[in-house]
């Protein structure tokens, strides 16, 4: 009986340690992940020549250039798993295998992301990882897989902290760093709990390329980009440095007007989302390279103080959104939400702006600002005098405050 005791303590002992060692890889998205997906643009007609073809046009657009670095392939890639129970990649559509693809993509410069589900399917009816979630967390760091989006269809009932705290811990398992991308849809608020187990959390479910609008497929819903900016109403209390709300991937390029993907681009940089874009790549106009690729609307985005942004004032389809930044900048949006253009007339010193979170103030009357606007790319003066302009319908201003 004491060898018994003595035995099921050491097991114990190693359960318990295991559990309290297993944890997220610290060090990563430090700043909001950016990249590619290819679910918004492609669905589930993915293969191995889309990809190669996607990792070659990030590089040579410029946007690897401008910070785009995960290539991160959604749902239907897979095949089905073999007689020991490991996923493989659909042999006619991936005829290379993933581990080939991912060496592709990170002789570009890029990291190699792929997708899975807490489900035994996925959303597109593909195997999912419910039951083989260390075999896949093996299978996928074996390929040099960087960045897992990790999704919640057929989930029949199980407990969300349980499910994505399994995958986490099988990612760690591994020892190879990679992102962990929590795709719950904000179901059961993830925000709340969700910090130590991934990189960034899905605070809604899916959007789409409309600027206000919301798609009733049945029994889920899909939202526009104004729908689903509304959603991340007191969320900025969670976000910081390693941790995200993601109010889902980037719809510019997918149809909308240059001032709808830029008005979309925008907010998401005020949001500190992660900019993972969803268009194809290969054949997009420069305008949304363009979008795209603004380097200094992306640095707002990529500030190291990792604050989110908030609105600070509206009226009347108008709103004035601020983004505390490092070396106590701040980026200012005025986002016009309606149909009409809207004239502008504000004057920075009677306008103090608080974020009691990161406790930050722009006080204009006791500090004079520079100021530049980031998409013409130019200088405005300072802010002794008011803002006097216009806002197309549709559209944003966005600025740079600097000391």
């Amino acid at each position: 009986m004491p060898i018994v005791k003595t035995l099921f303590g050491v097991l114990f002992l190693f359960a318990l340690s295991s559990s309290i060692l297993a944890q997220k890889f610290d060090g990563l998205a430090l700043t909001p992940p950016m990249g590619w997906n290819s679910w918004n643009k492609f669905g589930c007609d993915v293969d191995e020549k889309l990809i190669r073809e996607t990792s070659d046009a990030i590089v040579a657009s410029g946007m690897k250039a401008a910070g785009y670095e995960y290539v991160v392939i959604d749902d239907c890639w897979q095949g089905e798993r073999d007689s020991l129970g490991f996923i493989r990649s659909d042999p006619k559509r991936f005829p290379s295998g993933m581990k080939a693809l991912g060496d592709h993509i990170h002789s570009k410069g890029l990291k190699f992301g792929i997708y899975s589900d807490v489900g035994a399917k996925t959303c597109g009816g593909r195997p999912g990882s419910r039951g083989y979630e260390y075999q896949d967390a093996k299978t996928y760091a074996s390929w040099g897989v960087d960045y897992l989006k990790y999704d919640w269809c057929n989930n029949e009932g199980l407990n969300a902290v349980g499910a994505y705290t399994t995958m986490r811990d099988a990612l760690f398992s591994t020892g190879r760093p990679i992102v962990f991308s929590i795709c719950e849809w904000g179901d059961n608020k993830p925000w709340e709990w969700a910090k130590n187990i991934g990189h960034l959390w899905r605070t809604t479910g899916d959007i789409t390329h409309c600027w206000d609008c919301e798609e009733n497929h049945g029994t889920w819903s899909s939202f526009g980009i104004m729908r689903i900016l509304d959603k991340q109403k007191g969320l900025k209390i969670h976000a910081g440095p390693g941790r995200w709300n993601d109010p889902d991937m980037l719809e510019v390029g997918n149809g909308m007007t240059v001032s709808e993907d830029r008005a979309h681009f925008s907010m998401w940089a005020m949001l500190a989302a992660p900019l993972i874009a969803g268009n194809d790549v290969r054949s997009m106009s420069n305008e949304t390279r363009e979008t795209l690729s603004n380097k200094e609307v992306i640095a707002v985005n990529q500030d190291p103080l990792g604050a989110q942004g908030f609105p600070a004032v509206s009226e009347d389809g108008l709103e004035i959104w601020a983004k505390p930044l490092s070396n106590d900048a701040w980026a200012i949006c005025f986002l016009n939400r309606s149909k009409e253009t809207k004239d502008v007339n504000f004057n920075w010193k009677e306008n103090l702006i608080k974020d009691d979170f990161a406790q930050k103030h722009l006080d204009a009357k006791k500090v004079t600002y520079k100021i530049r606007d980031l998409w013409s790319k130019r200088d405005m003066g300072t802010t002794e005098k008011p803002l006097r302009t216009v806002v197309p319908p549709h559209d944003v201003l966005m600025f740079r405050l600097t000391k």
